[in-house]
This record gives C-alpha cells, structure tokens and sequence, in this order.
C-alpha cells in the first residue's frame, strides 16, 4: 500500500493552471495534471479572482487523486461582495463599500463550517464585525447598527 501525497497550494479562484505551483508538483506523481486543474477550477469558479487555498491528495499507485478547496478570508469575501480591493484605512470614519444583509448571510453560509457560531445568525454577526473594521456599511447603515438591528430580530427571515 502506497502513501498519500498532497499537495497544497493557494490558487486564484477558477484560474489555476499547469503551471507553477501545481505543474512542478503534481507532474511526478504521474497523474494528468490538466485533469486535476480542471478539477480544481471548477471548484472554485465561485471564488473568482480570489485566492483560494487547495489541497490536492494524491495516490501515486492508482493516480486516483481529491481535491480539497478551503475558503477564502472573510475580509476576501467581503470585498468581493462589495465590489472593491481592499478595506478601509480608517474604519469608523471613512466607509469604501456598501453590502446588503443577504450578502452577509451568503458570507456566512461560506464560512459556517470553520465558525465557532452555533448558528447563521451568529455567524452573521462575525461577517457583520469583519464589514466594521474593514470600513463596509450594510443596507447603507454602518455596520454597528445593523449589529443592534440583528440583535433586534430585524432580520431574522433571513436566518432560517
């Protein structure tokens, strides 16, 4: 019985290639390299233009390979929601981006398996705490009152 490698790289969402990193990796293990590629693009087209951490375990004996994608950081997250490239410098005062409710539950819907939130709306309220430091208002609130208002049940449908 042969030994699982893995090989674990950070690529951009639905971008990645033969190339460097994964080419130079994954060639002499004898598997279709353009077969794991695919594999991973499709898997992350989600994430475009994000980097996304990958883990790719291979069986050199039957070239039998997975393909694990992690998630993006939540502030990546965010500022793709967004539509920006990066967070305010001065959060508080100055405020780079504007997101609604239902794309912070599609955040936390991402991120919920590695949240410690014992559920989507407490997990909601992590994303909520990330749109604070990064400068992000949510329905065109700062991201504080939307805090209160979630702690208020005002967007509890979105919830369920």
């Amino acid at each position: 019985m042969s030994d699982k490698k893995t090989v674990s790289a950070l690529v951009t969402g639905g971008e990645a290639s033969a190339g460097p990193p994964l080419g130079p990796s994954l060639g002499p293990l004898g598997i279709n390299v353009l077969q794991v590629v695919n594999t991973i693009n499709d898997k992350t087209k989600d994430f475009s233009g994000m980097k996304v951490p990958v883990k790719v375990e291979v069986d050199p004996e039957t070239k039998k390979f997975t393909v694990e994608v992690g998630i993006p950081p939540t502030t990546a997250l965010i500022a793709k929601e967004a539509g920006i490239t990066k967070g305010s410098g001065t959060s508080g005062k100055d405020y780079v981006g504007n997101i609604s409710m239902e794309n912070i539950v599609k955040i936390a819907r991402m991120k919920i398996d590695v949240s410690y939130a014992i559920d989507l709306k407490n997990a909601s309220k992590e994303i909520i705490g990330s749109c604070v430091s990064s400068g992000i208002m949510i329905e065109n609130k700062p991201a504080k009152e939307i805090y209160a208002d979630v702690e208020k049940g005002q967007f509890d449908s979105l919830f369920n």
